[in-house]
């Protein structure tokens, strides 16, 4: 078995080490994601969107609704016109290719947003919801527009558009 080893340069290693960082990883930064997740936290309650909010916003010209789920929960139940990245594939160059421009007015929901769709919309726990995640890594790759819906709704009253292969 081959071992292959990666040089970083001593200035990233040197900042990880100044740190206090035993095991120094230049490509992760728990420091700046705790900053991140700080100074959003005012931010992010103030872009909580209701659901006729949500819906006047969705018709605003270039407005992208983005679907952080898998593929495949996309693919049973989306809000329509949703475009999908799932939070796994979420790289600097897959988002600049859908959202060139880092003021773009980007609308997120996610699993926790939904009853009545199980298969679709599997809850998780609170602390682990995708649109906590989804909103601080878009600013974290420098999105300044970011906005989510807000409320829990049920799929059968609500008046969000859905499309999907489990959409009657």
């Amino acid at each position: 078995m081959k071992t292959t080893i990666i040089t970083l340069g001593m200035g990233a290693i040197a900042a990880a080490a100044l740190a206090g960082d035993p095991i120094p990883n230049a490509l992760i930064n728990y420091d700046k994601f705790q900053r991140i997740v700080t100074e959003s936290a005012n931010e992010r309650q103030s872009r909580r969107l209701t659901e006729d909010s949500f819906l006047a916003r969705m018709k605003e010209p270039d407005v992208i609704v983005l679907d952080a789920r898998s593929e495949s929960k996309y693919r049973l139940r989306h809000i329509k016109g949703a475009i999908n990245l799932p939070y796994t594939e979420f790289t600097e160059s897959i988002l600049a290719h859908l959202v060139p421009e880092k003021g773009s007015r980007i609308l997120i929901y996610c699993n926790n947003n939904f009853l009545g769709s199980p298969n679709a919309f599997a809850s998780k726990t609170p602390a682990a919801s995708l649109n906590l995640s989804t909103y601080t890594s878009l600013k974290a790759y420098g999105y300044t527009n970011v906005f989510e819906l807000g409320p829990l709704l049920n799929i059968s009253n609500t008046k969000i558009p859905f499309e999907g292969t489990e959409v009657k």
